[in-house]
């Protein structure tokens, strides 16, 4: 996982790390500490976290594992393209 997506995908959404993590199903005593560790990559959430993450932040799961910050950025622009309204 690359962390420093989960960091900047959330503050895009305007989330407190607290309120990501509870809405991504973490106990509430535990989610801030816990999603700041994914965020400093201190630890590596599962991938079935992950994806409660992407869903909670709009993002395709893949956006945190694709290496190439570019192409990583193309296929987030990409997956939102393909979920707007069509005219």
């Amino acid at each position: 996982m690359i962390s420093y997506r989960l960091k900047s995908a959330r503050t895009k959404a305007k989330l407190t790390q607290e309120k990501l993590g509870v809405m991504a199903g973490i106990d509430e005593s535990t989610a801030r500490s816990r999603v700041s560790q994914y965020e400093n990559g201190t630890y590596s959430p599962n991938f079935d976290t992950m994806c409660h993450f992407a869903r909670v932040l709009n993002v395709p799961e893949c956006y945190f594992y694709i290496l190439d910050d570019e192409f990583a950025e193309k296929v987030l622009a990409l997956y939102h393209a393909s979920k707007a309204p069509s005219a």
